[in-house]
Order: C-alpha cells, then structure tokens, then sequence
C-alpha cells in the first residue's frame, strides 16, 4: 500500500509542477503585454523584458524577474515603478486569467544577460594563439 500511496502522491505532484510551470508561463506572456501596452508609469520604458516567474506552489504569490535593455534605466526606481503598479497589473492578470486567486507579485531584478553579454565581452578579449 504505501508504494501505491507514494506512486499516486509522486504522481499528483508532478501533475501541480506542470500545473505550475503552465500557469507561469501565462502569467510570464501577461505581464510583458500589459508592462508593453498598459502601465504608463514614467519609471518604466518600454524595454523591460518578463525573464521568468517563480510562483510558489498554492500559487499565491509570485516572483517576477526583469530586465531592462540599456544602462540608462535605474533598476531601483524601476522595480519601485513595478511594485507600484503592482495591484494594477494583478487586476489586469485577473481579467485575462481564469484562476480562483491571482498570485501577489513581487518584482525582481534578473541581471544573467548583463552577466552573459559581460562573459561574451571577456571569451572575445581572449587571444586564442
């Protein structure tokens, strides 16, 4: 019996990470259309990229991770500018989302394609004599 048990229980949670993963995805499409179309906070340009969205798993809240093309953006004011609109883009999220609670969003810096572009800037200085 408890192989079974552990079987169906490995089972279930494999089908709630792809619940999971499914519902991050949307949100992840969401946010960069309204962050693209809807929030006119001067704080935010148009160039802030959704990288990823980590909801914890009774899917109430959400970590969103950004970037921002360009250097002339501050990233403080821009996540300040983000967890401002914060409330409103949950609200959209619910229009656009058919889920009985909409996660609470809280809105992080993601720098990996500062590090990349960075890591490709030092493999191009390398002399490969």
């Amino acid at each position: 019996y408890k192989k079974h048990s552990n079987k169906a229980n490995s089972h279930k949670e494999a089908q709630m990470t792809r619940r999971n993963e499914r519902i991050s995805e949307l949100i992840k499409r969401d946010l960069s259309r309204l962050l693209e179309r809807k929030v006119n906070d001067p704080r935010l340009n148009k160039l802030i990229s959704v990288t990823e969205v980590s909801l914890s798993p009774d899917l109430k809240y959400a970590k969103v991770f950004v970037s921002v093309l360009g250097n002339e953006t501050n990233k403080s004011d821009m996540l300040a500018g983000l967890n401002t609109a914060s409330g409103f883009l949950r609200k959209e999220l619910g229009t656009h989302l058919k889920l009985k609670c909409i996660p609470q969003l809280s809105f992080h810096y993601d720098d990996s394609i500062e590090r990349g572009a960075k890591l490709l800037g030092l493999m191009n200085q390398i002399d490969i004599t």
